[in-house]
Parts: C-alpha cells; sequence; structure tokens
C-alpha cells in the first residue's frame, strides 16, 4: 500500500483522515511541522502524498514548503493543502507555491480519496513523462555528438556558415551604400545562428526524416539563420527585395508574418534564400533563412518565446491577451513612427 502524511495539529482532523484512508492507504501522522520534516526525512521515498495543514503554531504549513524545497524534496511527491479557507487569494499563494490540490474542510470522504487518488495518479503520470523525456534527450545528445565527430557533417555545417558570412557581407555593403547615398542606414543590427546538431538531429527525428547529410540538405531550410533588425517597415521590405535581386541569391520561399501576422500577434518577414558561396574547388548553393523585424517586433518576439518555452508561468491565457494587444499596439506604432521619419525626409527636400 501506498504511505499517506497527514500533517495537521487538531487531532480531531488527523484522526479523521485515517478512517477516510486507512482501507487504500498506510496512513502516518504529524501534529506539527519539525516532526513532518522528522518524518520525511526518515522515510521520503516512500511517501506517495503529503496533507498538510497551513495553520500550525510553531513551523507552519508554509514553512514545511520552503524547507522541503531548501532540502530538495518538494518535487518528489504532490503536496495536497488541507484548509479551511476557501479563498481566491489563498489558493493563488498555495499554486505559486507549486501546490498540487486542496482537501478543504470539512471533510466529505469520497471527494477526499478522489482528490487524492486523482493528484498521486497524475503526478505519478508526469514523472514518467519527464522520466522519458529526460531518456529522449539523452538519446539525441549521444546522436548529437556522434554526428557532430562526422567529418562530412562538419563540413555541411562550414558551408551553411559560410553562406552566413556571404549574407552579412552583402547586406554590410547595402548598409555601407545606403549610408553613403542617402545619409541613414536600412538596419540596425544583424544577428546570425548555426543550428546545434542536437537541434539538428531532433527535427529530423520529429520531421521521421534520415539523420543525413543529403537529408539534412534536402529538408532543413533554417539550420542557417540571419535576423536582420530594421527601424522602419519600408526598410525591411526595400532590404529583401535589394537582397533577393542581388546576382547569385535564388528566393526560393517568403512567408510574410508583417502583412499576415500570426493569430497571435507575431510579426515579421521570412525569406528561405539559395545562396551560393565560393570554395577552392566550386561554387555551391546552400539553404538560408533570413527573418526581417523591426526593433519593436524583435523585442515582442523575444518576450513571447520566453512565455512558450518556460514552464509553470501562471496567468498563461491572460499573457497571450496582454502580447496580443500588445503586437497590434507595436504595428501601429512602426507606421505612426514610419511616417515621422517620412515628414522629417520631406521637409530636407
Amino acid at each position: 500500500m501506498q504511505k499517506i502524511l497527514v500533517v495537521d495539529d487538531a487531532e480531531w482532523n488527523r484522526e479523521l483522515l485515517h478512517e477516510i484512508l486507512k482501507d487504500e492507504y498506510m496512513v502516518e501522522m504529524a501534529e506539527n511541522g519539525m516532526q513532518a520534516m522528522e518524518k520525511l526525512q526518515d522515510a521520503r521515498e516512500e511517501v506517495a502524498a503529503l496533507l498538510l495543514d497551513l495553520h500550525m503554531p510553531g513551523m507552519d504549513g508554509y514553512a514545511v514548503i520552503e524547507a522541503m524545497k531548501k532540502q530538495g524534496i518538494f518535487q518528489r511527491f504532490p503536496v495536497l493543502v488541507i484548509s479551511s479557507e476557501n479563498t481566491a487569494a489563498v489558493e493563488n499563494q498555495c499554486l505559486e507555491l507549486g501546490i498540487s490540490d486542496f482537501i478543504h474542510r470539512p471533510f466529505e470522504g469520497s471527494i477526499v480519496k478522489n482528490r487524492i487518488r486523482n493528484t498521486v495518479e497524475l503526478f505519478a503520470y508526469k514523472n514518467q513523462l519527464e522520466q522519458k523525456v529526460e531518456e529522449q534527450y539523452r538519446i539525441i545528445q549521444k546522436q548529437a555528438e556522434k554526428l557532430q565527430e562526422a567529418k562530412p557533417f562538419n563540413i555541411l555545417m562550414m558551408e551553411y556558415n559560410s553562406a552566413i558570412m556571404e549574407i552579412e557581407t552583402r547586406l554590410k555593403i547595402l548598409n555601407a551604400e545606403f549610408s553613403q547615398e542617402y545619409n541613414r542606414n536600412p538596419f540596425e543590427s544583424i544577428k546570425s545562428r548555426l543550428k546545434s546538431a542536437a537541434s539538428i538531429y531532433e527535427k529530423m527525428e520529429r520531421k521521421g526524416c534520415p539523420v543525413t547529410v543529403e537529408s539534412i540538405r534536402k529538408h532543413l531550410n533554417d539550420v542557417a539563420g540571419v535576423r536582420v533588425i530594421c527601424s522602419f517597415p519600408d526598410d525591411i521590405y526595400r532590404l529583401a527585395h535589394l537582397l533577393t535581386r542581388q546576382d547569385g541569391m535564388v528566393l526560393l520561399r517568403e512567408k510574410d508574418y508583417i502583412r499576415h501576422p500570426k493569430s497571435n500577434g507575431y510579426r515579421s518577414l521570412h525569406l528561405i534564400l539559395n545562396v551560393p558561396i565560393f570554395l577552392s574547388s566550386e561554387k555551391k548553393y546552400v539553404k538560408a533563412e533570413v527573418q526581417f523585424r523591426t526593433i519593436a517586433m524583435d523585442f515582442w518576439a523575444s518576450l513571447e518565446h520566453k512565455l512558450k518555452y518556460k514552464k509553470d508561468v501562471a496567468d498563461t491565457d491572460e499573457i497571450v491577451g496582454q502580447l496580443k494587444a500588445c503586437a497590434d499596439s507595436i504595428e501601429l506604432l512602426d507606421y505612426q513612427m514610419q511616417e515621422i521619419r517620412n515628414k522629417i525626409d520631406r521637409s530636407k527636400m
């Protein structure tokens, strides 16, 4: 039988919970926080769930949670709060601390058992899922290491890096020309990155493609990535047009998320290019992705990315809505700033 630890300073509460749970669980009891921590130290691996009263003399429930976190045992089993309080403020505070669920007084036997059973099963499933993810991550890392040791793969990455340098050089030349001809720069900065071996392997596996050099060439468009940060939307289109018209550059695909934003508000211009690189023995074409954004678009995308990949973010739906509203405001601001710049330029004529 699984073990449940009940921590409550009221003896009648402990006894009542023992009576409700004794047929399904081994029920151990503690009458205060210090006693609870001693029992957790002695049998932390055996505990299936902790039922914790918040308000106790001496070491209360909040102090127990803090001590468990400091000792690295808080994540080993679910914690359910025992409380007669049923306010949103208390529940929100507990959820922010990482509490799994609540058992409200007065106790209803069937509700208590169902809440504990569901919480324990969900926690076990979560752990299994995390273990599978961790195992998959280790497999990807091991395969990525093998990939990095292969000479053909390293040659391929050199070619992708060469494509990045080719794009950066052409953009910097355009920037220098604009600076001389028009006394202004079409972009503020350039950022570039090569996809890691682990990321390449994971994406190829997800696509169901063999992880070979030729398969990577064929199926991945974003191993080489360049992000160009511009001041104004019209600079984006002017610069993209000039880049794709240059000798040797081949536009394979364009995705305009500025004129047609994603549903979450994301805005950027994406180009997939075939970029010529010049090696000692031949000229080759290598695919690369170029993204054009304004400064405001890039700031928004960075914040949205943090939300997307950060775990345990509270009020996610509210934040998503706020980000969408910000994206709409940014679009308006970008074009207002562009119009101001145009008025300044016209006044100089």
